[in-house]
């Protein structure tokens, strides 16, 4: 029992390390037109998390209609070249998105499954994974090795408290310098252009 115990206490100890690594290791690294922008550390990755929350005065509905019309939803992503729709299967959806990084970084695209929950709250959350190997790379662009994170919709009165938060590995070389600044502008710039669209 002595073995059994300790190996409890240990697994207990770890899960808690791992969750307080994940959810509580956030710094404010921006916070302007009423978006903020956090960054955490991940183990083993030299890419920093980011979580930006806004509030925008559209209700659910309209912002997942704004997220699922793959095609336009190009035009607030930062950075976004051009996306498509390439299969949905009920609450799950795949896209694929080709990004022009600024010089002298390679084009990266990606392939994004998307899963999609509704609670009985109102709430609504849309789950990104990257999924790589769903299509054949495709010429002069560098596939992002891993994506993990999510969007998520909060019903508050007429308005809806938005969260987009994601780790990426994007494959390849990418200067510091870019990489610290894209996990501030890519959070910051996709919730300013997405609140500009939902409160037209």
């Amino acid at each position: 029992m002595g073995s059994l115990h300790r190996i409890a206490v240990v697994c207990g100890l770890t899960t808690l390390l791992a969750a307080g690594a994940q959810a509580d290791d956030w710094q404010v690294a921006k916070d302007a037109d009423g978006i903020k922008i956090s960054l955490s550390d991940v183990a083993g990755s030299k890419y920093k998390a980011y979580r930006g929350v806004t509030l925008i005065k559209a209700n659910v509905a309209k912002l997942r209609a704004l997220q699922e019309d793959t095609p336009a939803a190009c035009a607030w992503i930062h950075e976004c070249k051009t996306q498509k729709l390439l299969k949905r299967e009920g609450n799950e959806s795949w896209t694929y998105t080709q990004f022009s990084p600024p010089w002298p970084v390679t084009p990266r695209d990606s392939v994004l499954h998307v899963t999609t929950t509704e609670d009985s709250d109102g709430s609504l959350t849309r789950k990104l994974e990257g999924v790589p190997k769903y299509l054949p790379e495709e010429k002069g662009f560098v596939r992002v090795a891993q994506v993990e994170g999510f969007w998520k919709f909060v019903p508050k009165g007429d308005s809806t408290e938005v969260t987009y938060q994601v780790h990426t590995e994007p494959g390849g070389s990418v200067p510091s310098w870019l990489a610290n600044s894209f996990v501030v502008d890519a959070p910051f710039n996709t919730l300013k252009a997405l609140k500009a669209k939902a409160e037209k």
